[in-house]
Parts: C-alpha cells; structure tokens; sequence
C-alpha cells in the first residue's frame, strides 16, 4: 500500500516522515530525489543552466537553491519551465524507488501531491497539517527567508483548504512532538490492519 504524504512547507513533513522511518516503514521522499537530479553531472543541472543561466548557480557550478527560489516563487512561469525539467525525472526515479522498497506499507513524500499526477500512484494520501502562521515562523527560522518570501511560497503552492480536501488522514503537526508522535503511531498501526484486508 502507497501511502502520499504531503503537506504545506514547513508543516513538518520531514519530521512525520521520520518518525514513520523509525518503525521501519519504507519512505521515498521526493525531496531528496529533487536534490539528487541536479547534483553536478546530472543532465538536468545542464538543461536548468541553458533556460535561466549562470544566475542561479554558485561559484562551485552547484545549483544555487535560494536564487532559483527567489525566480520560480515570483513568476509562475519560470516555475513551469523548472517542472517541466525536474518533475518528470522525480517521478521516474520515486516510481523505480517504490517498486525496489517493497513492505506492507510505504510513505511516499510529495510536497506538491495536490496538483500532481503522482495522486493517481498513490493508494491514500496523509496530511500533515499546522496553521499558516506556524508555517511562516518555521520558513523565516529554518531557511532565514523573509516574511515576504515566506508569503510568496505559501500563495505559490495549494491552499491549505485544497490539501485537507484530498486527505485520508491528517497529522496536526503544530503542537508539541510528542502529539505528532502519538498520532503517527496510531496512523501506523492503522494502516497495517489495512494492508491485511487488501488482497
């Protein structure tokens, strides 16, 4: 069973996905998958440099994250022309990662699963959740962002309203770990008494 875990920036998705990783669960986190296509070498750094230029890499030839956001969360359609180079390898690699994982049960993490086509892969989609304000503090702590910036990337990505519509489950991730935690293990237990009545 293909669990989807998604969730807004910075509502903890990692943190979810940790715990689930601690009893032994498998996780393909699309994430990292994302930072692996644009390692040096890889034929996507190539194709991010012919369409935005030198501008969004570092002195060491690495893709300069920061600079990318600052682009791709400010014009939507430099947003698409980044997908449409990164998102179609992200899927190649999570499906091949699926397929070798095996397990009763597996999470996949995607933090955009609300508008892409990997909610047809997955069996049931998990939620994490907090309030935009969480959001924002934890974006400006963790990655030294604006307010501004913080806003930006949160009106770029689904609502939270759109995410709780597509939820078959919901971790609320703004209290203390030890909430998040009971909820997982219960999520967890679950989700194995659901893989002995799927034939």
């Amino acid at each position: 069973m293909r669990i989807g875990l998604t969730g807004g920036i910075a509502s903890g998705k990692s943190t979810v996905a940790d715990m689930f990783a601690a009893l032994d669960v498998a996780i393909i986190d699309t994430d990292l998958i994302a930072r692996e296509i644009v390692a040096p070498g890889e034929p996507a750094l190539e194709e991010i440099r012919h369409e935005f230029g030198d501008s969004v890499f570092d002195d060491e030839g690495n893709l300069d994250r920061s600079a990318m956001r600052q682009i791709v969360f400010a014009d939507r359609d430099a947003r698409k022309r980044l997908e449409l180079i990164t998102h179609p390898r992200i899927q190649t690699v999570a499906y091949q990662q699926a397929a070798d994982a095996g397990g009763r049960y597996q999470l996949i993490v995607v933090p955009l699963l609300t508008e892409s086509p990997m909610r047809d892969f997955v069996d049931r989609i998990l939620v994490v959740d907090c309030d935009e304000k969480t959001q924002i503090r934890r974006l400006v702590a963790r990655d030294n962002e604006s307010e501004g910036q913080a806003r930006r990337i949160l009106a770029a990505q689904a609502s939270r309203d759109e995410r709780l519509e597509i939820a078959d489950d919901v971790v609320r991730n703004d209290g203390d770990l030890e909430a998040t935690l009971q909820q997982v293990q219960t999520l967890h237990h679950r989700y194995l008494a659901l893989t002995t009545t799927v034939k």
